[in-house]
């Protein structure tokens, strides 16, 4: 059962992580970056495997896109799951692209009844190709549908309700998203089903003045650290990990951070209990 702390295994770290007393419960691997036939990165996968759980994190599904789904890239998923035997495996609410062409960004999708029928088809077939239910995180965003029938905290909800699916509650994201278009985060912390959230992430972001980018390339702010404490009191220990996708720095700087997260979900939940 993969429960705790954990990162995202990137390869500066790969040494670092292989070997004992690493501070780190688990790790989350991308998908695609595994969806190989050999050589190096299936190497360290089966070393790191053996030591750590690991969980799989898609980022080219496009489970909202209108493109049929990719045959050949689901049954590649199937088979690193086979390998990996993950605690779950996740992917984004969000299109990636049209007419066969990969737009490599997560993009928004109008949270629409329209919309919501269609995502909840779509991972009912990824569902029944992996056997398994499909945890979906919800993405950062810049831009809004005018003519959205459902906010996007009640598009999850009714996903979930609708699809049997499972979420993957990005905090940063909801503060980004939040400040971007002025909406209240912990009035979407509230809208979500607890007990479908499988996992958390956290991860820095760039603020722009009138505007929040998610980047993954610094540090964890205060702001979305007392996000994710008022997480934890609302929905108990989940598990839990750090996103770093540039300018990572050592190791030790990340274990650092996780320990601060271990710190915030501690202080939760003894808050939860008083």
């Amino acid at each position: 059962m993969i429960k705790g702390f954990g990162l995202g295994l990137r390869t500066d770290h790969n040494r670092d992580l292989d070997t004992d007393g690493v501070a780190v419960d688990w790790l989350e691997i991308i998908s695609e970056n595994y969806m190989v036939a050999g050589g190096r990165p299936l190497d360290w996968l089966e070393r790191l495997r053996a030591r750590y759980p690991m969980v799989m994190h898609g980022v080219s599904l496009s489970i909202g896109g209108c493109d049929p789904l990719d045959e050949n890239y689901l049954d590649a998923l199937a088979g690193l799951a086979a390998r990996v035997e993950p605690g779950w495996i996740s992917d984004h609410l969000c299109w990636t692209g049209f007419g066969g062409t990969h737009l490599h960004d997560l993009l928004p999708l109008p949270y629409t009844d329209e919309a919501l029928a269609h995502v909840a088809e779509r991972i009912g077939q990824v569902q029944d190709r992996l056997r398994r239910p499909l945890v979906i995180e919800n993405v950062s965003s810049y831009v809004r549908f005018s003519g959205a029938d459902l906010s996007e905290a009640q598009f999850l909800r009714e996903l979930v309700a609708r699809s049997g699916c499972e979420l993957l509650l990005d905090v940063n994201n909801v503060h980004v998203s939040a400040f971007n278009h002025g909406f209240d985060a912990l009035g979407f912390l509230d809208t979500l089903p607890g007990p479908a959230i499988r996992q958390i992430h956290l991860a820095g972001h760039s603020h722009m003045g009138d505007h929040i980018i998610d980047t993954h390339d610094a540090p964890i702010t205060d702001a979305v650290f007392a996000l994710y404490a008022a997480t934890i009191e609302r929905f108990g220990p989940v598990p839990t990990m750090i996103e770093r996708d540039a300018n990572i720095p050592p190791l030790a700087e990340l274990l650092a951070e996780l320990e601060t997260a271990r710190g915030y979900a501690n202080r939760a939940l003894a808050e939860q209990a008083a």
